[in-house]
């Protein structure tokens, strides 16, 4: 497999970087994957004196692994060939396999170096999964930093039967010690902390109050975070991931100034801009109560740990809306997904729905068709929300069926998704159609439970707000996706950050 010259460029800068030699250690057989990742293999090692190809036999064929020369083994293995999203994934583990350290706070390298025992992941991903990469690049700092640690990327498509096997469907899976251990996107701390490796809350309770205290880290915390602490007032966030719903969104291409970027990159430079300032930022950690006291807002966290600030601003997001009908629950990541571009791989030459017609459903339904057999879209509506150049395009596909007015009554399956039943709701007759997937796409809830009686909400959940970011708690601001805004993007939402953070400070100085 030739590289193209784009990316063989890049990867001849980034391996000038190489800090000591390394040893490829391939294990490839005669099928067509092998031939293609040996070539690989050798193309990269002929772009670099410092990197050697040695044959081998490894647990899975095709795989190499990286190792540096003369020392013990990495950890670190490739099961199937790293390009697309992964290529990120393969760049980073030569660099930290030669030694260059990787770009982790010491907190979080000395919790990965206090790991005892052996822990074996492996991580199934695809290629078109924009989610993967933070797994994978997260597994494998932490196989290189703990020689008790080991992980291995298995490209699904090159070991399909494998795949299938196991029930998958949906990525990145990471399997530990040959059990299931979790589906989806998770940071290097969300996988210590499901270790039982994370901050105590003493540690948390132990902080001295805050100016400014931000919950939620996506693009409205993010904002109100870099616009409060450059006023140079004491400020944290706390966040149960820090991105937010930003690092589920795959192309971003209404972010005005920059005509195309990636959720997963513009959280990374959300994150970066924000540690500028010195802002103490607090990730994995979940908030359950807000109380307004005499001289501080308390937020307390899942973990019993209690925050206080002079002011707080909410910008909690929100979260995928779910059906709510018998079988969504029990197999999701058994057939219910909700990111065709993760888990649309999986489910090539099958049958799968769609339920929601409007954007995002539409925009799924147009990108499943060109990976799956065959997609049906449910509508509850007479006629679908979606823009009309959308709508266009949907009806222009051969392989979709698009079934308006009617509602979804049940996901079947047995040990995973088997078909779908609905209603017409004109005239009341049940339907069942056998599939194999079903994406939900109908919008999105915000994450305000946890306030609830605290703060004035809409019948929505959304927080209400005035044109200063103020709710109806003195001291208490919310910003973003999480409040009574009308609109849902990603700049509004670094907009109305900004104006919380700003409005909060006008009441610090005030008061």
């Amino acid at each position: 497999m030739a590289l193209d010259a784009d990316i063989k460029a890049q990867l001849a800068q980034y391996l000038e970087l190489l800090e000591g030699d390394l040893v490829l250690q391939v294990s490839a057989g005669a099928d067509a994957v092998s031939v293609e990742l040996l070539a690989l293999v050798e193309e990269i090692a002929g772009m670099s004196p410092r990197i050697t190809v040695e044959k081998t036999s490894l647990p899975r064929t095709p795989s190499f692994r990286i190792n540096k020369a003369g020392a013990g083994d990495s950890g670190v293995t490739f099961a199937g060939i790293p390009l697309g999203h992964e290529f990120t994934s393969l760049v980073l583990a030569l660099l930290q396999v030669s030694g260059r350290a990787p770009k982790v706070e010491q907190k979080v390298i000395d919790q990965i170096k206090a790991i005892r025992g052996e822990y074996r992941f492996e991580t199934y991903v695809s290629l078109s999964c924009h989610n993967c990469p933070d797994v994978v690049q997260a597994l494998n700092v932490m196989s290189i930093l703990n020689p008790g640690i080991s992980h291995t990327m298995i490209e699904g498509g090159a070991f399909k039967q494998e795949v299938e096997s196991k029930n998958i469907m949906a990525v990145p899976a990471v399997f530990l010690n040959g059990e299931f251990f979790l589906s989806g996107r998770s940071s290097l701390e969300e996988i210590l902390a499901q270790l039982g490796s994370r901050p105590d809350a003493e540690e948390l309770a132990g902080k001295e109050p805050y100016d400014v205290l931000v919950v939620g880290g996506g693009p409205a915390g993010a904002s109100a975070a870099i616009y409060a602490a450059r006023k140079g007032i004491r400020t944290g966030i706390v966040a149960e991931r820090f991105g937010g719903q930003v690092l589920d969104t795959m192309g971003i291409e209404n972010f005005i100034s920059v005509k195309y970027t990636e959720g997963p990159k513009l959280a990374a430079s959300l994150e970066e801009h924000v540690n500028e300032y010195g802002v103490d930022v607090m990730k994995v950690q979940r908030a359950k109560r807000l109380e307004k006291k005499a001289d501080f807002v308390e937020v307390e966290l899942v973990s019993g740990a209690v925050l206080k600030s002079k002011t707080v601003i909410l910008s909690t997001g929100a979260r995928w809306r779910n059906v709510g009908v018998p079988g969504e629950a029990e197999y999701k990541n058994k057939g219910v997904a909700y990111c065709p571009h993760c888990d649309g791989p999986l489910f090539a030459g099958k049958h799968v729905a769609v339920i929601g017609g409007g954007n995002s459903g539409i925009e799924a339904a147009i990108d499943l068709a060109g990976v799956v057999k065959h997609v049906t879209v449910l509508e509850f509506l007479p006629e679908l929300k979606a823009d009309s150049v959308l709508q266009e395009r949907l009806y222009s596909l051969p392989n979709v069926t698009v079934l308006k007015n009617v509602q979804t009554k049940e996901i079947t399956g047995d040990d995973k998704v088997n078909g779908i039943t609905y209603i017409e709701r004109d005239t009341g007759v049940e339907q069942h159609v056998e599939l194999q997937g079903v994406f939900v796409q109908i919008g999105l809830v915000p994450n305000t439970d946890w306030l609830e009686g605290t703060v004035e909400r809409t019948r929505f959940g959304e927080i209400v707000v005035d044109r200063h970011g103020a709710t109806d708690v003195p001291g208490v601001f919310a910003a973003g996706d999480c409040t009574n805004s009308p609109y849902k993007q990603i700049i509004i939402s670094m907009g109305s950050g900004a104006t919380a953070a700003l409005g909060a400070f006008d009441y610090l100085i005030r008061n």
